[in-house]
């Protein structure tokens, strides 16, 4: 499976007859062209994600945020002010995780990091746990799960932690909401990441 703008979907449905291989010998020239960002995913979430990084499992975010939402909500030939006004005030009843995470790998990317995510089955369930980001300080991992609207519940973050608990540095909830820490983790404004 095969991770894009951080929708998943097997590349055969998306365009009959179209092979991840194919795709996979694209993805250079999209780099080069700074249209996408990528994030691979970290086979062993620890320092050095590049060297076990599974080149086959990717999510691709576009590199311009704007564009992302103009693309995002163009229903037609355009976009009317009236849907900018509403996602600026924070009145669009939508679901906007994939755009707050399209900027979250942004921040990321002008920072200088490289993007990694990871992902987890449940042990008693079909469930799969993802988180949004990792990045390393000194000899540890830093997770970040982003949330677009309710930043309480954090099952992934929680999931994750307990598992690599001797590997992390810091813990981040990436939501729309003013800075605290609380239980060891610290819920950060979309805005703070370049100071990570």
């Amino acid at each position: 499976m095969v991770h894009n703008c951080v929708f998943s979907f097997k590349l055969s449905s998306a365009r009959e007859g179209i092979r991840s291989e194919k795709v996979r010998e694209l993805i250079p020239d999209m780099l080069s062209s700074y249209t996408v960002n990528i994030a691979y995913h970290a086979n062993n979430p620890d320092v050095g994600m590049a060297l076990e990084k599974d080149a086959g499992r990717y999510k691709l975010f576009n590199s311009d945020v704007g564009l992302f939402i103009t693309l995002a909500f163009k229903d037609k030939k355009y976009t009317e002010n009236i849907i900018y006004n509403k996602l600026l005030s924070d009145k669009l009843d939508v679901n906007l995780g994939y755009v707050y995470e399209n900027v979250v790998a942004q921040m990321l990317i002008a920072k200088g990091n490289n993007l990694f995510y990871y992902t987890m089955e449940s042990k008693t369930s079909n469930h799969l746990y993802e988180i949004d980001f990792l990045t390393s300080v000194k000899d540890k991992i830093c997770p970040l799960e982003v949330k677009s609207g309710n930043y309480r519940t954090h099952k992934s973050l929680d999931v994750f932690c307990n598992k690599f608990s001797n590997r992390i540095c810091n813990k981040y909830v990436v939501h729309t909401k003013a800075y605290k820490w609380e239980n060891g983790i610290y819920y950060i404004p979309v805005y703070m990441i370049p100071f990570l």
